[in-house]
């Protein structure tokens, strides 16, 4: 076999990967429940947003622009996280409110493309974006259709069924996507701002809105990191863990992976299982890390309260998190070491690569190894320089490193590029007044860790995170349309009293007509 085609172009590198269309979906059992019984679950939560009244009546005026529609927020991205927040938006009277999505339907998100883990990494009890509405959990939709003795057997989420959850989510709610629209650029404009975007062919459109919401997911604020090494070799022989990878073209041949993170032990799994014949993981520590130091502290008061922490306890809690590092699933590795054909290279940083003619071969301080193709699961890399659509506005975005002295806490690149965010989710000015309108541009994506927490790409907290960027939004638009509000206060007259309600005792009776407000002639007058 040759080289050719075991992964994209390198154009194709960092761009959406291919992916099945919606219709195969249809043939699991999650995707074809019962439907008296999803029917069922769908009036419980009709009717438990009636009780609650929700959504709210609409509220915001409509406008337009140069002869244009403007939306109120327009979201980037239907994943997980664009619908969590389009769904608090809705419930809070939104209903100016536009997501697009550059993905086909169905395939939001990292779910069923680059995402390779058998089950998610969460506990199934985690509410997720339901929004406190306990009908819009996971474990109601899978109950509704499987039974509570199914859902006590389970143990975790499979990652192709949380999929099917969330394509229920999205009907439930019903939340309007454009699939198949990428964004190009946002930038404030005429106290708006212009969103231009692009259709699958390439054709563009503008778009006005008065916030703008990336909700793009774990390179949202940036863009997959691999060595520099890797560029000097050739295309077709290399991908990073995040890239649309041709397993079945790894059967019989030997892959390298370098990294021990969860991406990193599943595109092992996933290379063993299509029948590789030899993976060799590189790890550059003497040992995997064993905890996961973030769960020890997970909490409503965590979620809740690390916005409001100073910004000294906010860097120092980050930086000792990302310093420990966080261990893969355990699951995740034992789907990796049961097949004797994996080897894992513990204190073998990669020191060098060297491009043969038939193979690469990898060089650590340990040995070197033949291999034929490799995956680099090295992570992501928050630099909001990478993003296209924030060109126009990057140079005046705050970042981390602009306003903190990180010489007592430990230096640390990834949380100093980090965006310094406001607490909407909202881009600041590097310099006030600098670039008028970035306020409107909210990142609600990786990118925000820093500043916010783990509230915008984790399954455990993404409805604080959603009601958070919510409230914030909404109290913004009503701030900004206080005149248009305080019209309508004025113009309000819809009587609760007519003046028949009562006998003044010390004036005579006076009749009052419902229909015009005023006493009928010589009534007690």
């Amino acid at each position: 076999m040759t080289d050719e085609g075991l992964t994209p172009s390198p154009a194709a590198a960092l761009t959406p990967p291919v992916t099945p269309s919606p219709a195969a979906f249809a043939t699991s059992p999650a995707s074809a429940p019962p439907p008296a019984s999803l029917a069922a679950l769908e009036a419980r939560l009709a009717q438990d947003l009636k009780w609650l009244a929700l959504p709210a009546p609409a509220w915001s005026p409509r406008r337009t622009h140069r002869g244009e529609a403007v939306s109120d927020v327009l979201i980037v991205g239907a994943g997980m996280c664009g619908l969590a927040a389009a769904g608090a938006l809705k419930l809070l009277g939104i209903d100016n409110l536009r997501i697009v999505d550059r993905a086909p339907a169905g395939t939001e998100g990292p779910w069923v493309t680059f995402a390779r883990m058998e089950t998610l990494r969460s506990p199934k009890e985690l509410t997720g974006p339901a929004l406190g509405l306990p009908a819009l959990t996971f474990r109601a939709w899978f109950e509704s259709q499987f039974g509570a003795d199914a859902w006590a057997a389970l143990d975790k989420i499979p990652r192709t069924q949380w999929m099917d959850y969330l394509i229920w989510y999205r009907r439930a709610l019903g939340l309007a996507v454009e699939n198949e629209i990428r964004v190009v650029r946002v930038r404030p404009l005429d106290g708006l701002l212009e969103v231009t975007l692009a259709d699958a062919r390439g054709a563009e459109q503008r778009a006005w809105a008065r916030h703008v919401v990336l909700a793009t997911g774990r390179d949202g604020g940036g863009q997959p990191q691999v060595p520099a090494i890797a560029r000097q070799l050739t295309r077709t022989r290399w991908a990073h863990s995040a890239d649309d990878i041709d397993f079945a073209a790894l059967a019989g041949r030997r892959v390298a992976v370098v990294g021990a993170g969860a991406s990193a032990m599943d595109n092992a799994a996933a290379a063993l299982e299509a029948g590789a014949a030899r993976v060799d993981l590189f790890v550059r520590r003497r040992d995997l890390p064993r905890i996961n130091k973030l769960t020890g502290v997970s909490s409503p008061g965590f979620a809740h309260g690390f916005a409001l922490l100073s910004d000294d306890w906010k860097w120092r809690i980050n930086h000792y998190a990302m310093s420990s590092q966080t261990p893969p699933p355990r699951g995740s590795t034992l789907r990796v070491s049961r097949h004797a054909n994996a080897y894992f290279h513990l204190g073998s940083p990669v020191e060098t690569i060297v491009d043969e003619a038939s193979h690469l071969l990898v060089r650590t301080p340990r040995g070197e190894y033949p291999v034929d193709f490799l995956i680099f699961g090295t992570g992501f890399r928050t630099d909001l320089r990478a993003r296209g659509e924030l060109a126009p506005v990057v140079d005046a975005i705050r970042l981390w490193e602009d306003v903190f002295d990180a010489s007592r806490e430990g230096e640390n690149g990834e949380l100093a590029r980090s965006p310094y965010l406001g607490p909407a989710f909202e881009c600041l000015e590097k310099v006030p007044g600098s670039c008028p309108g970035l306020e409107g541009i909210h990142l609600f994506n990786y990118s925000a860790l820093a500043s916010q927490g783990k509230l915008s790409g984790d399954i455990p907290a993404v409805s604080i995170g959603a009601q958070r960027m919510a409230q914030g939004i909404i109290a913004s638009l009503f701030r900004d349309d206080r005149e248009h509000h305080y019209a309508a206060l004025q113009a309000f007259a819809k009587p609760e009293l007519f003046g028949d309600e009562w006998t003044d005792a010390d004036a005579p009776d006076a009749a009052i007509d419902r229909d015009t407000d005023m006493p009928v002639a010589g009534a007690g007058v």
